[in-house]
């Protein structure tokens, strides 16, 4: 059964930020903060009827493509301003080069 993507992510925001509270920057380790993401379950329950699963916590209603996405959609990086400033170098970059081509 797929742990709840939602849910399951609130949780490691929650740990996150309690493990950035009590551990100091010089003793943080990915592998760590890994290994408390790992112990997280939130197991979703399946309808057999409508090939759903149904999460008891939160009332997430989703078929097995719909959980992907969801999953999918919360991993991906959020863009930070300095994320947008290099697109926007490129970009301006790569079009002044193509004026000068032409």
């Amino acid at each position: 059964m797929p742990n709840c993507p939602e849910c399951t992510a609130r949780e490691r925001k929650k740990i996150q930020a309690k493990y950035e509270a009590e551990t100091l920057e010089e003793n943080r380790g990915r592998d760590d903060l890994f290994k408390l993401f790992d112990e997280i379950e939130i197991p979703m329950k399946m309808d057999s009827a409508t090939k759903h699963f149904i999460c008891k916590r939160c009332g997430l209603y989703a078929t097995r493509e719909q959980v992907s996405d969801i999953k999918y959609r919360l991993n991906q990086k959020e863009k930070t301003r300095e994320d947008k400033q290099d697109d926007y170098l490129e970009w301006w970059q790569k079009s002044k080069k193509d004026k000068e081509l032409n």
